[in-house]
């Protein structure tokens, strides 16, 4: 019996060294996410930073005392009244982007650092808002978000913090200005409409205008090209006639003088003589003839001797 509860005594040790020996080395061993990081604390003061990976502690002595996201974090930033240089009120509110880059310093350099970020992030704001008039607020949206960077950079690298960007989603004037900034817009934008309207009919009349003349300037070099065309054709048309002439003068001289021209030429002016006098009697009623009418072919010789002397 007596050894049968000794058996007992030892099985039940151990196990309990066995338990005491598993959580020994469970509390060993820290398993550390990528882009995280553990900041252990040896008896109360700080020891390392566990990196990403396996990592190896003395359980009891050494603790976890801080975890550290090492992504990029986005936090909303609460909403605020800001006061602008013309004594307008804004409801702003934004969007921080920020990144822990030393995590002992984000772990000791203060208490919260995401509740100090946010305080300054909302004063910086204030102050920035407060030099700037309130169509400016508006119109310079990226030049305010640069400035409330900077201004949280430079006090959050005591913090083991990078500030990477600042965005303002909403500035929120009270209705009153709502109303009156809507009423300004339509008022410029009927402004621009009118000065449009007015612009389009005056260019309209320029066209206009610009299109007349250019008609007229057609109509008139039409006109001019259509005389110039009518004279070079009637110019034309004399040449031609007067080269058909003078061809006909050059063909009815080779004729003459090419073998029984001569007498071809006779023939046809008596033809003509006698013609000339057949026609007088049938047109009226008095003839008047030559006194030689007898004599035919002395006049028909006289005509051709007269022919000859021009000719030569």
């Amino acid at each position: 019996m007596e050894r049968l509860i000794m058996f007992a005594g030892s099985s039940f040790l151990t196990i309990v060294l066995f338990v005491v020996a598993v959580i020994v080395i469970m509390r060993a061993i820290r398993v550390v996410p990528q882009q995280h990081a553990l900041v252990i604390e040896r008896l109360g003061r700080f020891y390392a930073v566990l990196q990403p990976g396996l990592n190896f502690v003395i359980p009891f002595v050494d603790r976890v005392a801080y975890r550290h996201d090492l992504r990029e974090i986005p936090f909303d930033v609460p909403s605020q009244i800001c006061i602008t240089k013309d004594n307008t009120q804004l409801q702003v509110d934004g969007i921080l982007y920020f990144q822990v880059t030393d995590p002992r310093l984000a772990s000791y350099g203060s208490s919260n650092f995401q509740v100090a970020i946010t305080q300054l992030a909302q004063t910086t704001l204030r102050s920035v808002i407060g030099r700037m008039e309130l169509d400016r607020t508006f119109e310079e949206r990226d030049h305010i978000n640069g400035l409330v960077v900077a201004a949280l950079d430079q006090a959050a690298g005591n913090w083991g913090v990078k500030v990477l960007r600042y965005e303002i989603k909403d500035l929120t004037p009270p209705k009153e200005i709502l109303h009156a900034m809507q009423a300004q817009i339509t008022a410029e934008r009927e402004k621009r409409a009118v000065i449009a309207t007015s612009e389009g009919k005056q260019q309209e009349q320029i066209n206009l205008a610009n299109g007349a003349r250019a008609a007229a300037i057609a109509k008139s070099e039409g006109e001019k090209q259509a005389e110039i065309n009518q004279a070079q054709g009637h110019a034309a048309a004399l040449l031609a006639i007067a080269e058909a002439n003078a061809k006909a003068i050059r063909q009815v001289a080779e004729a003459i003088e090419a073998p029984g021209g001569f007498q071809a030429v006779n023939l046809k002016v008596a033809e003509q003589y006698i013609g000339a006098f057949a026609g007088l009697a049938k047109t009226g009623n008095t003839l008047i003839v030559p006194s030689n009418l007898s004599d035919m072919a002395g006049l028909i010789s006289t005509a051709l001797t007269v022919f000859k002397n021009q000719g030569k």
